[in-house]
């Protein structure tokens, strides 16, 4: 994976302005011609978008539209519950493609075939992310969607920032971390707390302070896996973690931790901070979340997120196995790496944790 494509991602975070380039970068990379992101708040109105100049104009021109018969493309690509980037036209027949206003749009551009993916966030807000082919490239090939999909964790990282920040740009460190509404705090390389807002200090039985001006997270598991991404940071190495969950206890809820790098221009917006702790926290619920939550939350692959999925609705390992398709030996193999992600030892903890986030209502 090319470090600069995923460090201009995160720039964009805090530099929306960026996000053109970012989407120019994913493209190139991935075959593509064309991109563009959509955010959307809790209640389904949209907040801003950014794109490529080939197809600005068109997802300009439909962000601004009025129209009461929106693209299908939208239901269907809720309704697929796809953990990762899918094909349009593996969703809407070639007669629905046909009618689809955005399709024609984007046909009289030359570009014919598209992905798309569909991130909900934990916080309610709703981040896509769609990418364009010409026709003379045929169709997405599978090598396109894995390289799409292996940007996709840090694509929603970001976009949950550029979603709590409505696509503007960070203008300082306090003004920043007091807009993202979320437990947040700056850190150094070496794990040196430079700053943190009203939200995060409000959680002083999760996040505790340490000598030297450290931190460290109230949780066992948690703080293990915290500090292990603060030494790779040191060496300035890029972590294998990038979203750590904190299971609940009797004084707080359960919580996912967010570390984003600050890269470039979000190092000096930042003070020279070197890392975002943003927190979210899941509420208890009895439903299983959904594919598209567990893989923007803990980077699980799309084959770990069926595992897990099965697995917390009560199947034991051998049947969740058998209804993947897959051999028990390889399942044992996908549980581990779901352990190692999520912060678990346990299927037992497994299914709590997963439990406990929230499911994205369609809108």
């Amino acid at each position: 994976m090319n470090t600069a494509h995923v460090d201009l991602i995160y720039e964009a975070a805090f530099r929306p302005e960026l996000w053109r380039d970012a989407l120019v970068n994913v493209a190139a990379a991935t075959d593509c011609a064309s991109g563009a992101l959509g955010v959307w708040n809790d209640v389904g109105s949209p907040q801003g978008f950014r794109a490529t100049p080939a197809v600005e104009a068109i997802v300009a021109s439909h962000f601004a539209s009025t129209d009461t018969e929106p693209s299908p493309r939208f239901g269907a690509l809720h309704r697929a519950n796809h953990p990762g980037f899918i094909p349009i036209d593996r969703l809407l027949s070639a007669e629905a493609l046909d009618r689809d206003r955005i399709q024609l749009d984007l046909r009289s551009m030359g570009l014919e075939a598209q992905a798309a993916s569909a991130i909900a966030m934990p916080t309610g807000d709703l981040v896509c992310f769609s990418f364009e082919r010409y026709a003379s490239a045929g169709k997405f090939s599978e090598a396109s969607l894995d390289g799409l999909n292996a940007l996709r964790p840090h694509l929603a990282r970001a976009g949950m920032v550029a979603a709590r920040m409505r696509l503007e740009e960070a203008r300082s460190t306090v003004a920043t971390l007091s807009s993202l509404g979320l437990p947040a705090s700056v850190l150094t390389r070496q794990g040196r707390v430079i700053a943190t807002n009203a939200e995060f200090d409000r959680h002083d039985e999760t996040f505790l302070a340490t000598a030297l001006g450290g931190l460290a997270i109230g949780d066992h598991e948690a703080n293990e896996l915290f500090q292990s991404v603060i030494r790779v940071a040191m060496t300035a190495q890029e972590p294998a973690i990038r979203s750590i969950a904190v299971a609940a206890s009797e004084r707080r809820a359960a919580m996912v931790l967010h570390l984003l790098p600050l890269r470039r221009s979000a190092h000096e917006i930042f003070s020279g901070g070197d890392l975002l702790v943003v927190a979210t926290t899941v509420s208890a619920r009895t439903s299983v979340p959904e594919a598209s939550i567990l893989r923007a939350l803990f980077d699980l692959a799309p084959a770990e997120v069926k595992l897990a999925t099965s697995l917390a609705t009560g199947r034991t390992l051998r049947d969740a196995a058998r209804e993947s398709d897959i051999q028990i030996t390889t399942a044992r193999t996908y549980l581990d790496r779901i352990f190692r992600k999520t912060g678990t030892h346990q299927q037992s903890q497994l299914v709590a944790l997963l439990k406990s986030a929230h499911t994205f209502n369609a809108r």
